[in-house]
């Protein structure tokens, strides 16, 4: 079973972002705390949303998505942050059924775009995202900025004295 969360399930939330950056090997990369989490998901402005995969009544999997938007098509997308599923519940249609349900968000709001990133050595993942149609984006690298880089950006000059 698919189902939006709810506020009471950010503990869970988070427990299985903490199991999917220890999968993805920076269990210390994963900082949010609940009030954020929270906040982010919830708060009068949500910044994110998130489904949840159950079995027998209990989260095994969940989804944390937010809106994009393409200046080419001139509407929205679906950006998944994060596809999770605990490894008991693998194998079982949960990471398919959270993917079906995001897809079938992007049809009923007109998006035209659904989009993720994987890492190179995720196989599984690959093969599995492979297998239902979904093409990498080989033309294209992703960049970020943070830490010291970002603060550094934000403070240098720009045009005009601004």
């Amino acid at each position: 079973m698919i189902r939006e969360a709810t506020p009471g399930d950010v503990p869970v939330i988070l427990a299985m972002i903490g199991e999917l950056a220890a999968y993805e090997r920076e269990p210390e990369a994963a900082r949010a705390t609940e009030p954020q989490l929270k906040e982010a998901l919830f708060g009068t402005h949500p910044a994110a949303f998130a489904l949840i995969a159950e079995a027998a009544g209990a989260p095994v999997g969940f989804a944390l998505w937010f809106r994009n938007f393409s200046t080419w098509t001139g509407t929205h997308g679906v950006y998944l942050e994060d596809l999770y599923v605990r490894p008991e519940a693998r194998g079982g249609g949960h990471g398919k059924a959270l993917l079906a349900a995001l897809a079938e968000i992007c049809v009923a709001r007109g998006y035209e775009r659904f989009e993720w990133s994987v890492l190179d050595w995720n196989e599984p993942s690959i093969g599995f995202y492979r297998s239902i149609g979904a093409q990498p984006m080989d033309e294209w690298t992703v960049f970020r900025l943070t830490g010291e880089a970002l603060h550094d950006l934000a403070a240098s000059p720009r045009v005009n004295g601004a």
